[in-house]
């Protein structure tokens, strides 16, 4: 991002957050989509996502880490829908959500594998997010969520073990 454009940001300039917004909400809706399956809830979450980034832009010292500032926004933002939502809870012994519509062979596998996300259960599926593409470690995953550590880690093995069943049985 352009250390012009987010300065002017900082000065509320409307014509730079449009340019900002254009330039990011993509990214950020995929962001978004990976941890809610809802779009009324995943553009809520963009919306609040986006004023905060533009309320808070005065806080970021260094312009060149903006979209990794702004895609942790995003993630956080996406957790606390979550919680509200009371979808965060974590059961060891859940079974993977059933769907009507199963991936098919024809997309690409990256998009099949965030397809195959939306079967897993909701934290799981916020902690398979937040390990596996967003790179946090486990220390800091049970932190985020008020879990144990063991918690993070046997979710995360759940997920991967469902994620590989789905994959298998659709020949992904």
């Amino acid at each position: 991002m352009e250390k012009e454009l987010l300065i002017e940001c900082q000065r509320n300039d409307r014509n730079a957050q449009r340019k900002v917004y254009e330039k990011m909400a993509g990214k950020l809706y995929s962001v978004c989509k990976r941890y809610l399956k809802n779009d009324e809830d995943i553009e809520e979450v963009l919306a609040d996502t986006f004023y905060k980034i533009f309320t808070k832009l005065n806080q970021l010292q260094n312009h060149e880490i903006f979209e990794a500032w702004a895609r942790k926004i995003a993630v956080n933002e996406c957790l606390q829908k979550l919680r509200s939502m009371k979808a965060l809870e974590i059961s060891l012994d859940v079974e993977f959500v059933e769907s009507k519509e199963a991936p098919t062979d024809s997309i690409s596998f990256e998009k099949d594998i965030l397809k195959l996300l939306n079967f897993l259960p909701e934290g799981c599926r916020a902690i398979f997010n937040l390990f596996a593409i967003e790179g946090y470690p486990h220390k800091e995953i049970a932190s985020m969520l008020s879990i144990s550590e063991g918690t993070s880690k046997s979710q995360l093995n759940f997920a991967r073990k469902k994620l590989q069943e789905l994959l298998v049985n659709h020949n992904i």
